[in-house]
């Protein structure tokens, strides 16, 4: 029987409230507000409603609860103003912390690295793409688990309390660290295919510009833009994990291939850049790096100096590289219509000159494609041929 009433099916997005604690330390050329205010694209990125942000300024978060006493309080009081039923945390609480909160709070916490491998699950499309989040996914998660069993530690002993929380947390590391073992070995398997991959490119002597930048600069754009290639793009952080690799004719006859890589961003949980090892492999194995940076964004520089500071600790930072000032429509005044020359010729006399291997460009509107592509050719015939750079088998 039809009663004309309907059923909601879909779950109602979380009620999001964001806190971070600012140090002088932590700051990194970043404003508080600026550090937040990515923190909410991240929640919404994951679909949350944000309903409410709290800043803190210490010089240390505390050990055990990460906000101040004071604070911590004001957060419990906001609970019924609000009704958030998500804590999310700009930085990444230690087992303890989050034990804390949550018995306080009396609702979920998340800190960021975990916000942040929730998007990647999210996005993940390849095979190789779901490996590389669920390996980061258990291995943010096993040094956790302690906290899961620590209600039965505290009841100090006594019926009830002997042998099986302590059973059950062995249990779970143990398949933690089996489950761990196994995506590692799937995940060489995918790394040793790559090789093989890139082994047949070297023969081909065909060099490999790849994309990187901070996420949502524009990468994917600019891919589609330059080759015609039919990459996801959309206005939310991480909006492509998996790489993607095309052919790219340049104005000198030659061609290259350019790749596609996983956006950075500050913060970057450790266990995502380990586990994208394999991935992000394929930028030591390119020519030239083709720096994408989102120029209209008031924080342009820092998200550029986060970008660099994870290519250091790849060990690329010696890598060729070419950085294109991305989004420059979005630095016009919108009253009038701009032609590409204008627009050049008005941020030239805006901003301090470009080196060679810099170039003013808007992915979207095509702009500045034409010298960027100039650039990646005179870039790429100053660097030896892959087969040429390859070491001699003795015979």
């Amino acid at each position: 029987m039809n009663t004309g009433k309907t059923v909601a099916t879909r779950t109602p997005p979380e009620r999001a409230y964001l806190v971070s604690v600012t140090t002088k330390k932590s700051t990194g050329g970043w404003s508080a507000e600026s550090s937040i205010d990515e923190l909410a694209q991240l929640a919404r990125t994951a679909d949350a409603d944000v309903v409410g942000r709290l800043i803190q300024r210490l010089a240390v978060p505390s050990k055990t609860h990460y906000l101040g006493e004071g604070k911590l309080g004001e957060l419990v009081s906001l609970k019924n103003t609000t009704d958030y039923n998500l804590v999310i945390v700009d930085d990444e609480l230690s087992p303890l912390q989050q034990r804390n909160l949550e018995e306080i709070l009396k609702v979920k916490i998340i800190d960021r690295a975990a916000l942040i491998l929730d998007i990647f699950a999210r996005r993940a499309r390849t095979r190789e793409g779901k490996l590389q989040v669920e390996l980061a996914q258990h291995q943010y998660l096993y040094p956790r688990l302690a906290g899961q069993w620590s209600h039965l530690e505290r009841l100090g002993g006594g019926i009830g309390t002997r042998g099986p929380g302590e059973s059950q947390l062995e249990t779970d590391r143990r398949l933690i660290r089996q489950k761990i073992h196994r995506l590692k070995q799937q995940i060489e398997e995918v790394r040793k295919h790559r090789q093989l991959y890139r082994q047949k490119r070297r023969k081909n002597v065909i060099p490999v510009v790849a994309l990187v930048g901070y996420t949502n600069s524009g990468k994917s754009t600019l891919m589609n833009a330059l080759s015609q290639a039919d990459v996801f793009v959309e206005d939310k952080l991480f909006a492509t994990l998996d790489p993607t690799t095309r052919r790219l004719p340049l104005p000198d006859k030659r061609a290259v291939l350019l790749t596609d890589t996983v956006g950075f961003i500050r913060k970057l949980p450790p266990t995502i850049v380990t586990a994208f090892r394999a991935t992000l492999e394929e930028l030591s194995e390119a020519s030239v790096l083709l720096h994408v940076v989102d120029f209209s964004s008031a924080d342009a520089a820092q998200q550029s100096q986060a970008v660099e500071d994870i290519l250091a600790e790849l060990g690329l930072s010696d890598k060729p590289r070419i950085t294109a000032l991305n989004k420059i429509d979005l630095l016009l005044d919108r009253s009038r219509d701009w032609s590409e020359e204008e627009a050049r010729s008005y941020l030239t006399e805006q901003a301090t000159p470009l080196s060679k291997d810099m170039a003013f460009i808007s992915a979207t509107r095509k702009w500045g494609l034409k010298r960027l592509l100039e650039i990646i050719s005179q870039t790429v015939a100053g660097i030896p041929s892959p087969a040429e750079a390859l070491p001699e088998h003795p015979s």
